[in-house]
């Protein structure tokens, strides 16, 4: 296990740490200061060397590597000795190397991954995150308001003003600086919040000063929307239902092609190496065109992808859900200020509110289709060495007498080969027919298959859950074939431990197959409690 400070060290602000909290198991006989320092110096070292070649490489990234090299049992990094300068020095190169090797698609798998898990957050914590920058960017404006003294006219008069200008900025409905805009804000303003009601206002307490200004904004925020539709104002408001409409299905469209493209790929490697399994020499024979570390490239490209996509279809579903209470809320207004002179605001503010409140949901997915748009767009050059390793010519060569299946193709060919679970006594099978939220189960490796993986030097065959799902340890697994699920299930702990050391090899795989659970705890290449020493003589 790693020591507590080096724990610390490790997942200091200054971006030591490896991807989704993954800690480098190095221990260090010395105090904490000096074993971060000694970390730095290393992460330092590495990207100094780097930049001296021209690749300018991220902390995370130069972490993660760390990582992934010391985990290769390859490379011979013993926790069963001491490491001396030699071996440091061992280390700070072979990470040098493999940040310079850009033409190998594992390396361009961990710059996506690293890149990945640096810019996306889930759609709850974007929103709140996003919230809170907007009002941070907005107190200072409501600071002046709220602590403003003012007192003779001229002072009240620009009081009123600063107060329009926080509306505007905060509804995000024009510009402040737009005399249209402005005098159209202000007549909104005057008709619920007359200048001469000021006095009041500046006899609040500061909370309730920020409280009625929120209130504020919202009712104008309505009143303006409804001007709008009632074709009588507007100035300066976009359209953004109209704009959700035509940007939500083009980035769909632009996702589903670049979906395609991957998986074509994922095919073509796939049909590949499964083709090869049953001839070592042919194995041999295409290690040096670095198939196997371009499916995971492009498999993880996938899972990103499908990731994004989810999020645009939630998107789609909330900008659906809200275009009907915009035109229901619309309607609802209509119909109460219909051929009246004067109207409760007990009737409209609500609805005046609610509006706002639809408004600020409609800014929200604008802004959120914008960000998983341009993230989709900076995922691109992540696969980017697949046309230099695999020119037109040496597919077609590779391809030659291979047939090419689909996922859905492979799922289908062992649809009727179902688990007999009458075969197994102490293993519990889950079916569809007979479990609940079947298709909601968290299944082990992203739903690959587990055993093919294992058994076949790291091949990735997609699982069918229909032929039955296997809970182990209150995991769940699936497979390619009723055999493969047999195998598997004859000695599980077997197969998940070769999982495990095959990801040693490829470190891409911790974060592909979601395996950060079984390296937490995961000391390298012993079975011995103890961890990496770094000493530096």
């Amino acid at each position: 296990m790693v020591t507590q400070d080096l724990r610390k060290a490790l997942s200091s602000p200054t971006g030591i740490c490896s991807l989704r909290g993954e800690k480098t198991h190095f221990a260090l006989r010395m105090p904490p200061t000096q074993a971060e320092s000694v970390i730095k110096n290393i992460i330092r070292e590495i990207g100094q060397e780097c930049a001296s070649h021209g690749e300018i490489v991220s902390e995370t990234l130069i972490a993660f590597m760390v990582k992934a090299v010391v985990l290769d049992p390859s490379n011979g990094f013993n926790i069963d000795r001491i490491l001396i300068k030699s071996d440091v020095q061992k280390l700070v190169k072979d990470c040098v190397a493999r940040l310079l090797d850009t033409k190998n698609p594992s390396l361009d798998t961990i710059k996506m991954q690293v890149y990945f898990d640096m810019n996306y957050t889930s759609r709850e914590e974007f929103l709140e995150e996003h919230h809170r920058v907007l009002e941070s960017r907005l107190s200072p404006v409501s600071r002046e308001i709220t602590d403003n003294r003012a007192c003779a006219r001229d002072e009240l008069e620009s009081l009123y003003r600063k107060i329009v200008s926080y509306v505007l900025l905060c509804s995000g409905l024009g510009s402040p600086t737009d005399i249209k805009i402005v005098r159209e804000a202000t007549a909104a303003l005057q008709s619920v919040f007359p200048q001469a009601e000021l006095s009041t206002f500046l006899t609040l307490s500061k909370k309730d000063k920020e409280r009625q200004l929120k209130e504020l904004t919202m009712i104008v925020t309505g009143i303006r929307l409804f001007n709008r539709d009632c074709g009588k104002g507007g100035e300066g408001i976009d359209d953004l239902p109209a704009i959700l409409n035509e940007a939500i299905p083009a980035t769909t469209r632009h996702i589903d092609n670049q979906l395609q493209v991957a998986q074509d790929q994922a095919y073509y490697y796939t049909a590949i190496l499964e083709k090869a399994t049953v001839n070592p020499l042919r194995v041999i024979e295409l290690q040096q065109y670095m198939l196997k570390e371009a499916l995971y490239n492009v498999r993880q490209y996938e899972v990103f992808l499908q990731i994004i996509l989810s999020d645009i279809i939630t998107c789609a579903q909330e900008v659906e859900m809200m275009i009907q209470q915009l035109k229901a809320y619309l309607e609802q207004l209509k119909t109460t200020v219909k051929a009246k002179t004067a109207v409760p605001t007990s009737q409209v503010f609500p609805i005046f509110i609610a509006l706002s409140n639809l408004w600020t949901g409609f800014q929200d997915e604008v802004v959120l289709i914008s960000v998983l748009s341009n993230l989709t767009t900076h995922l691109e050059p992540f696969l980017g060495s697949h046309e230099q390793l695999f020119p037109e010519k040496i597919m077609q060569e590779l391809l030659r007498g291979v047939t090419v299946k689909t996922d859905i193709v492979r799922m289908k060919e062992h649809m009727e080969e179902r688990v007999h679970s009458a075969d197994f006594r102490k293993l519990e099978w889950l079916f569809p027919e007979m479990t609940a939220n079947f298709d909601k189960l968290l299944i082990q490796y992203r739903g690959f298959c587990a055993y093919t993986f294992a058994e076949k030097d790291g091949l990735l065959l997609p699982g069918n859950p229909a032929i039955g799902i296997l809970k182990y340890k209150e995991k769940y697994y699936t497979f390619n074939s009723r055999e493969a699920a047999y195998a598997f299930a004859d000695n599980p702990d077997k197969y998940i431990d070769l999982i495990r050391e095959r990801a040693k090899k490829n470190a891409e795989l911790i974060q592909l197959l979601e395996l950060h659970q079984q390296f937490e705890t995961l000391v390298p290449y012993s079975q011995v409690s103890r961890a990496i020493m770094l000493r530096i003589y």
